[in-house]
């Protein structure tokens, strides 16, 4: 087994040397690089990073969307011995200055101007030395071109002395956490963890040399980076960058990807376009949807339990399923994936029915992404898989989610406390978040320890799992759930514009934007009338007692969501006070 990830990449490379590696889309067509082409940008990238003094254990930091360079400038980085940190392109230009220099980074890797005007708007880090720019440098920073041009022989000699001392207990790269609660902390991954990620990759993720993936999501977060930059070094996959969710669409229409991986929120709003297609069809073409859709639910209960999959389903794949696949890009996918945050039961059953069994994994940066792990023929909807190969999984008394095993992180920079409570002293990973682990193996996650709701009366709710049933009505964009130290659970609810229109109509609303619905009293008594419905199925402390209409939909942008989309409820509530008091502002009916 490698031990570092400079060994997978040099096998690959030799391995796969004149086929594809990295895509991006320029001029209208894909232009790609091959495994060689990206071996020497990445020799001669570190060797000018050597040249600008980058030292071992010194701190890179990359600021850019997704695109060939990002690949090549953090492999450059890992190869001198230097620890890349990405930086979200939503960060404002305070959080961009906390990063850089909290991880004392001396160079900085940005992708154009707007970017460099982000990463310096609130003042230069005194840390950093140098700035390169992929894109119309300015005066002052440093053109990529010439970063890969500057490195001499006295520094190509300095690159292959650092890489062959190379170590598996290196921290090699830093992932910010995303932040949902306070300040992002700097996860410290080691070439260890990498590499064993790298290699158990192909056990799970069935990719090859010839296949295909899409980078979309941001790459400084860890799922990103296993997804694309890992799993591409292991297998000898293509990787097509595009630069974020609008592009998404067509990218897959032309990719076709064998695998793919999204986040929740990415799979409700393709769910939520298939609906809305399906809205359209005439009564006839329903029924047989209808029906198609039955099998499908079928035929993935048989597959869950080792059964035959009934006749019918072959007949369903033909007219439906096969069509649906080809006109979202997923018709060659062999494994699509999704996590980062929990998906409702409701959206997993959509796609199952449609033939899209979609495997379920948890983890988290401080393992490296992946620590449960479902595939296809071994998967059970609803839960989060079994233990990677080679791991160890367990829940503690209180239910909280633990971990161990070379995929576990080296702490956190400059953060012995914050380390202390996470890593205790028998090397098990404390992850913050509950679940049971059933007699099987699988994982089932009920939601995050700090998340939980605990009302004025004592009892305790899962948030997550109320939001994933409310976002379920055809109208809902984004729901969060108001309650700790309340009397009764009351929510947030955003709507989605696409589907405004024809949900107004249902309700005999005239609002036809969300600040128009937000103040209907039909609307409201519409969207009621579904959380009522909601709530039959739910305990009666669970139940949502009142809901109130946002005027718009959640952003990055605005500071209420995460990069990976994750909603920060602090922020949330912040901006929503006044809502979330007149919710509560007279008694609820029991």
């Amino acid at each position: 087994m490698a031990e570092t990830v400079l060994e997978i990449f040099d096998a690959t490379v030799r391995a796969h040397g004149e086929r594809p590696a990295l895509a991006h889309r320029r001029d209208g067509r894909w232009r790609a690089i091959s495994w060689s082409a990206y071996a020497d940008a990445v020799a001669a990238a570190a060797a000018g990073l050597v040249s600008l003094g980058t030292g071992r254990g010194e701190a890179v930091v990359i600021l850019s969307a997704n695109r060939p360079e990002w690949f090549v400038a953090h492999l450059a980085a890992i190869t001198v011995g230097a620890r890349p940190a990405g930086i979200y392109t939503s960060s404002t230009p305070e959080q961009c200055r906390y990063i850089a220099e909290h991880a004392g980074a001396v160079v900085a890797v940005v992708d154009d101007q707007q970017a460099l005007a982000r990463l310096l708007g609130a003042g230069r880090p005194a840390c950093l030395r140098s700035v390169v720019v992929m894109d119309g440098a300015p005066p002052g920073a440093l053109p990529w071109d010439d970063l890969l041009a500057r490195g001499d022989a006295a520094s190509q000699a300095e690159v292959q002395r650092r890489a062959a001392a190379t170590r598996a207990t290196d921290v090699c790269t830093l992932i910010y956490t995303s932040g949902t609660t306070g300040t992002p902390k700097a996860v410290m991954l080691t070439q260890r963890n990498l590499a064993f990620i790298a290699e158990r990759a192909p056990e799970i993720l069935p990719v090859g040399p010839g296949d295909h993936l899409v980078s979309y999501l941001p790459l400084s977060h860890i799922a990103e980076q296993v997804t694309s930059f890992l799993l591409s070094m292991i297998s000898g996959a293509t990787v097509h960058f595009v630069a974020g969710l609008e592009g998404l669409p067509q990218a897959l229409q032309e990719v076709r990807p064998q695998v793919f991986f999204g986040v929740p929120r990415v799979w409700e709003k393709i769910q939520a376009g298939i609906e809305a297609k399906a809205a359209t069809a005439r009564p006839l073409q329903r029924r047989f949807l209808a029906w198609a859709r039955r099998q499908g639910l079928a035929a993935g209960e048989a597959d869950q339990q080792g059964r035959p999959r009934p006749w019918a389903q072959a007949l369903a794949e033909r007219a439906v399923f096969a069509g649906v696949r080809r006109r979202l890009g997923l018709d060659r996918a062999r494994f699509l994936a999704v996590s980062a945050a929990p998906i409702a039961r409701e959206t997993l059953d959509f796609f199952q029915s449609l033939g899209m069994a979609i495997m379920e994994i948890y983890g988290m940066s401080e393992c490296t992404g992946p620590t449960t792990v479902s595939r296809p023929g071994h998967y059970r909807l609803g839960r989060a898989g079994v233990a990677l190969p080679g791991t160890e999984l367990r829940t503690a008394e209180d239910g909280e989610i633990l971990m161990r095993g070379p995929h576990v992180f080296a702490g956190y920079a400059r953060d012995q406390a914050a380390t202390d409570e996470a890593l205790d002293r028998d090397g098990w990973l404390h992850s913050g978040d509950l679940g049971v682990i059933d007699s099987e193996g699988f994982l089932r996650v009920t939601d995050r320890k700090k998340e939980l709701l605990i009302t004025s009366g004592g009892k305790n709710i899962a948030p997550q799992y109320l939001e994933g049933r409310l976002r379920q009505i055809p109208a809902v964009s984004q729901a969060v759930t108001v309650g700790d130290g309340r009397p009764y659970v009351v929510a947030l609810l955003a709507l989605d514009p696409a589907r405004l229109a024809a949900e107004a109509e249902k309700a005999e609303s005239p609002a036809r934007t969300p600040q128009q619905a937000a103040g209907c009293p039909r609307f409201a008594a519409y969207l009621q009338a579904q959380v009522e419905a909601i709530n039959a199925t739910l305990a009666r402390y669970e139940t949502v007692k009142r809901v109130a209409v946002l005027p718009r939909e959640l952003t990055v942008e605005a500071g209420e969501l995460t990069p990976t989309l994750k909603l920060k409820r602090r922020v949330i509530l912040e901006h929503y006070r006044e809502q979330v008091d007149a919710l509560y502002a007279e008694p609820a009916s029991p």
